[in-house]
């Protein structure tokens, strides 16, 4: 389990300006609501038609197995859809294929986070800033609800009535998140209190390569709790496609070896690996749409050299 961090440093680490964002008594307050990292799962929707090459290119990727599909109403109105889980050691994905349209909000939250006790998390969450955008309500297996933290982004909670068992992961993924400036101090005190996570690395001059900008620089905050990972990209907005509709980050053990299984199940490169932060990495469009981030960690003699590769967003 990663360290955890008290909500007043938390409050302490963005600055005195969050103060009047979340009610102190209301911090002082949260319990811990996470289970652990491998309960993250990123949420992709695909036509029906891409579910079976989705499942295939991303199993191909990153190695691992899937559930049976079922077809199930996930939402708390009418709706149909095909659902099934793919387990990686790298991350896992809650897929969705809609055979109606897609109910609204559903689609636009980047992943769930399982909860000790659904109701709990949702009167922390609120008591940390949060709006919850979808209130609780029944699934086949359990109960979900959707929130939103400042800055806009959405989330879902989600409780099984069967406790789920699933593996650690071999890599934790990182949630890739994009705030603008005026939002992060709220965001990290919501967040982090919500989390009892940590700040792990506050960079404000990391090089803008990794967000498709060589020569310029940006700052990044990278946040770990037991929800797992969080990268947090505090940016302009001015970001070259395909960054920011990246979901998720994948740590693999060697990003050329990942990306030529990739391309050989059909998965489409739109940023080639390149260095950068310590870091490899690349982008990569899987069969459906799903647009993700893939990087491995630079030998310490690598890293030492400092070097960054400029690249364009592969267009």
């Amino acid at each position: 389990m990663f360290h955890k961090m008290s909500w007043l440093s938390a409050v302490w680490l963005v600055g005195s300006s969050t103060m009047a964002t979340v009610p102190i008594a209301a911090l002082a307050a949260t319990p811990p609501v996470a289970v652990a990292p491998q309960y993250d799962t990123s949420h992709v929707y695909v036509a029906p038609a891409e579910v079976e090459r989705f499942v295939a290119s991303f199993l191909a990727t990153f190695g691992g197995t899937t559930t049976k599909q079922v077809v199930v109403n996930v939402s708390p109105v009418a709706s149909s859809t095909s659902s099934q889980l793919l387990q990686t050691p790298e991350g896992t994905v809650s897929l969705f294929g809609y055979r109606t349209p897609v109910p609204y909000p559903f689609g636009l939250e980047r992943n769930g986070y399982l909860v000790t006790n659904l109701d709990v998390a949702i009167r922390v969450a609120r008591a940390c800033g949060a709006a919850v955008v979808v209130a609780p309500f029944p699934d086949p297996i359990g109960r979900d609800a959707i929130i939103q933290w400042p800055g806009g982004v959405d989330m879902q909670l989600y409780w099984h009535t069967k406790a789920p068992s699933y593996a650690p992961f071999k890599f934790v993924p990182e949630n890739r998140v994009y705030v603008p400036p005026e939002h992060l101090a709220a965001f990290l005190a919501s967040f982090l209190a919500f989390s009892h996570g940590k700040v792990v690395s506050d960079v404000h001059d990391a090089p803008g390569a990794e967000i498709g900008e060589p020569g310029k620089s940006y700052r990044r905050v990278r946040i770990e709790s037991d929800f797992g990972r969080m990268e947090v990209l505090v940016t302009d907005g001015h970001l070259p496609y395909p960054y920011g509709w990246e979901t998720t980050g994948y740590q693999v053990d060697n990003v050329e070896n990942t990306i030529t299984r990739a391309v050989a199940a059909g998965v489409e490169v739109l940023v080639p690996p390149f260095d950068a932060g310590g870091r490899q990495s690349a982008v990569v469009e899987f069969p459906g749409g799903y647009i993700a981030e893939i990087h491995a960690q630079m030998t310490r003699d690598a890293a030492a050299v400092g070097t960054t590769s400029a690249h364009s967003s592969g267009a």
